[in-house]
């Protein structure tokens, strides 16, 4: 098995239902299509799309064990017992950790909140969580983000500790809660929306607890507006992958102009460093710059600065820890370059590795924090289930990043016997084994993904949007497409084509980068190919027409604007 080539899934055709969404909508014909091609069927669904507003969001009480949630953390309130925060050391974690203190604060709850340096594929990790809490007097803990046996709750002694579960990975065993698990994957749940993140579920929970509060009648000293904090879970959702469909979508949507508005100093800092310009933050700048910068504190340093960076209101606090964030992440980059190239090189000198439908890889010689990185590159570059474990003495720590066709936590179940813990979603997992069973997890993991993937399945598919001809490439439409966003995990964007002939020849940008210049009849437009350096020669010996698959976006230089084409294949 080599690296993937891409399949092209070309769009639905559905004429009727075309002129119908333009006629009623008033929209670009090229934007209409991509809701034909996206799967859309009645107008309904798209004006829920196209218009859902705060008010669309799903009632927090839907979610089992709310009122019980509710009602234990409005006790503490009263009888002013002190809450922990536990939560995980991703961006999900850190900022559902921080809106839950944020919050608590707010309506005078006594609260800490604990980011650790292990995540839920340790074996510690629950341990842990209730030790911190009892040794810092708290008698309730809340866990954002990380899949914790409820059955290990402290309650021997004068001071028991209660537990309330927020989370959003797939359950992977039958929760025995004491007071409350917040999911909505859980089995029975009646939540409309499976894809709420972690910092989605804390909101939710704010949401609930803030309701209570109100339907009590009591007076806040301070009014609290539950919009300020959709910054943190547009930030979370965007970070962790949550689909940008539905509720997520709206939550992102409100978060994203509340970022742009950042009052958040310890952001507005980061986003400098970052060269973003606040009045134009994406779901991409965020992806790609935000989070991998407060991500790597979880990586290789301290996630307890990532919550205190969400929440400063001191302008050298945020100073020093958009620095020093600044740094981790130019480490981690480091980290990461050196275990990247031990992994080619393995590959390289053992091709039967790349032979079968997963890869399983692991070494002594790599860092937990970094393998789930690896773990992803490795699963998207080969299109395959990819497992790579960090061995330190006599554990393995393991990430596993999958492909569509190949769901994980059925398959972590299945070795449950091999495994010292595990959790995560379909797509998405950690895991802990001790040193010695790593070749027999192997050698299943493999075996399952042998049987169950068939050969197309390996193949990556683009999935087409629209034919489009470079005439109607305008400033209009630009502006219908951006009807479509926030783009994002199961809501990218717009993927067209067309048939061209290059009126120059292509060139390399930088080193990996490669600018093309297309026609269609009289119209020409630049295009730019992303990591395509190895195809510049295949186009450069094009003299014959081709077919292009691209995305426009709208470049700005020099006060001037121009629509450039960003390249995904030909």
């Amino acid at each position: 098995m080599s690296s993937s080539q891409n399949v092209w899934v070309y769009p639905e055709n559905n004429p009727v239902l075309l002129e119908q969404i333009i006629r009623e909508f008033h929209i670009h014909p090229v934007t209409a299509q991509i809701f034909v091609s996206r799967g859309f069927t009645n107008l309904e669904d798209i004006h829920s799309f196209l218009y859902a507003k705060l008010p669309q969001l799903h009632s927090p009480h839907l979610l089992p064990h709310m009122n019980q949630a509710v009602e234990r953390i409005l006790t503490a309130r009263k009888k002013r017992e002190r809450v922990l925060i536990y939560a995980d050391n991703d961006v999900d974690g850190m900022t559902g950790g921080a809106l839950l203190q944020e919050f608590l604060e707010k309506i005078s709850v006594p609260v800490l909140c604990y980011i650790p340096k292990t995540n839920y594929g340790d074996k510690n990790f629950a341990k842990d969580a209730f030790t911190y809490a009892k040794e810092n007097g708290c008698s309730l803990l809340i866990t954002v983000d990380c899949s914790i046996d409820p059955k290990q709750r402290l309650s021997k002694g004068s001071n028991p500790i209660d537990l309330i579960i927020t989370d959003h990975h797939e359950p992977t065993k039958k929760p025995s809660h004491k007071v409350a698990t917040l999911n909505p994957k859980l089995i029975g749940s009646q939540y409309p929306n499976r894809d709420l993140t972690g910092v989605g579920v804390a909101f939710k929970l704010a949401h609930a607890i803030l309701n209570a509060i109100i339907d009590q009648g009591e007076l806040l000293a301070q009014r609290i507006d539950l919009k300020d904090f959709l910054d943190l879970v547009a930030l979370g959702t965007i970070a962790d992958m949550g689909a940008l469909l539905g509720e997520n979508r709206i939550l992102v949507r409100y978060g994203l102009q509340i970022l742009q508005k950042n009052q958040r100093i310890g952001l507005k800092k980061l986003f400098h460093l970052c060269g973003l310009d606040l009045g134009e933050i994406s779901p991409i700048d965020i992806a790609l710059k935000v989070a991998p910068r407060l991500n790597s504190l979880g990586r290789i340093a301290d996630p307890q600065k990532g919550v205190e960076l969400l929440l400063t209101k001191e302008e050298k606090t945020a100073d020093r820890l958009a620095t020093e964030l600044n740094k981790y992440n130019a480490e981690r980059q480091k980290i990461e370059k050196k275990i990247a190239d031990d992994v080619d090189s393995i590959l390289k000198n053992h091709p039967e590795e790349t032979k079968e439908r997963a890869i399983v890889l692991y070494s002594d010689r790599w860092h937990p924090g970094i393998v789930p990185i690896i773990a992803s590159k490795i699963s998207r570059h080969y299109h395959c289930p990819a497992m790579i474990i960090a061995v330190e003495e006599a554990f393995g720590k393991g990430s596993v990043r999958t492909i569509p066709y190949f769901p994980l936590i059925s398959i972590l179940k299945k070795q449950r016997d091999l495994l010292e813990n595990f959790g995560g979603h379909d797509y998405a997992a950690g895991l802990t084994i001790k040193k010695e069973r790593i070749e027999e997890l192997k050698k299943r993991f493999v075996e399952a993904a042998n049987q169950q993937l068939k050969e197309g399945d390996m193949m990556k598919k683009l999935k087409l949007d629209a034919r489009i001809g470079f005439q109607d490439l305008t400033f209009h439409l630009m502006e219908s497409l951006k009807l479509l966003e926030p783009f994002g995990n199961e809501n990218p964007a717009p993927l067209l084509y067309a048939d061209v002939k290059q009126y120059r020849k292509a060139k390399l940008v930088g080193q990996s980068h490669v600018k093309m210049y297309l026609k269609q009849e009289m119209h020409l437009i630049e295009g730019i190919g992303f990591s395509m350096a190895d195809k510049k020669e295949t186009l450069q010996q094009k003299e014959e027409p081709f077919r292009v698959v691209f995305t426009p976006v709208v470049k700005n230089f020099h006060n001037k604007a121009t629509i450039q084409l960003h390249v995904r294949d030909f």
